[in-house]
């Protein structure tokens, strides 16, 4: 029995690591590739003679980008979203789910809360009502119409409240009788021991930030207001060049479509990847301990 046991636990092994090596290779190539192309040159690219290798290795695209002043000025206000919407989500994510971790003794009405949060992620009002709702309030072509829609992303409270709910009893007793309230208790005491759970949501919070480009396209009147993805989104699928003054579109001529969009995704992707790697210790015990109900 034990010898059959150690051999389906050995199978189960083998596979379930083929099948992750195979999820990471898919979400890695793309990426080898994209990176491949924009570091070749523009007739191999367009040959389609590039696949994980840099073919005629050329710097051309790359600083036609780094002359475009509309592409950093995206990047700057993409950046001015992931701090301001990142520290918002945050915030708001910590004194939802504090409440809500409670037990119904402590907080009455803690059940129909939750569930009005929940229902959020099943139904919302629709396309055209969240569009007059932020026209209304007069957020159009404003940087706070990018981050106050998504203020509060309901699954991250999910995810925290459940890990609040990990944390021992006897810290909040403790706290209660130090004289401590529910603002220093959770400040001071709830906050600091929840390091993991907070570290994995404001990941959330900046990567859904940074490759959000549809509601930039639509709450965002002039294209100067435009974040980066969204930019890039006008360049590498619509292929809309109006942003482009004459001198860009002649030197344009002298490089690949092909090596220009893939400069400008890396670049845009590099944030994103540069930081995954300080939050990522914190991101599996984060995401286990919040994703189990208490």
């Amino acid at each position: 029995m034990k010898r059959r046991k150690l051999k389906k636990v050995s199978v189960f092994t083998i596979v379930n690591n083929c099948f992750l090596v195979l999820a990471a290779l898919l979400c890695i190539i793309p990426l080898i590739h994209i990176l491949a192309v924009s570091f070749s040159s523009s007739s191999a690219a367009a040959a389609g003679k590039v696949v994980f290798w840099p073919v005629e290795f050329s710097l051309n695209s790359y600083a036609y980008v780094a002359k475009r002043a509309a592409f950093w000025h995206s990047m700057l206000i993409s950046v001015e979203r992931i701090a301001l919407g990142g520290f918002v989500n945050l915030v708001l994510t910590i004194l939802c789910a504090y409440p809500l971790s409670k037990e119904k003794k402590e907080f009455r009405f803690r059940t129909f809360y939750a569930w009005a949060f929940f229902i959020t992620m099943l139904f919302n009002g629709g396309l055209i009502p969240w569009y007059i709702v932020i026209k209304q309030m007069g957020l159009l072509d404003k940087i706070w119409a990018l981050v106050l829609p998504g203020a509060v992303p309901v699954f991250s409270v999910i995810l925290l409240l459940n890990f609040f709910r990990e944390i021992p009893k006897e810290l909040n007793e403790a706290a209660f009788i130090d004289g401590a309230g529910h603002w220093t208790t959770l400040w001071r005491v709830i906050v600091p021991v929840s390091t993991p759970a907070l570290a994995t949501i404001t990941l959330f919070s900046l990567v859904g930030h940074w490759n959000n480009w549809f509601d930039g396209m639509i709450l965002m009147n002039k294209a100067e207001n435009y974040p980066l993805q969204s930019y890039i989104q006008t360049i590498v699928v619509q292929r809309s060049y109006s942003m482009l003054s004459r001198q860009e579109i002649s030197e344009l001529a002298t490089i690949s479509d092909r090596t220009l969009r893939a400069s400008q995704i890396f670049l845009g992707t590099l944030p994103i990847v540069l930081v995954y790697p300080f939050l990522q210790k914190y991101f599996v015990k984060g995401i286990v301990l919040g994703g189990v109900k208490g």
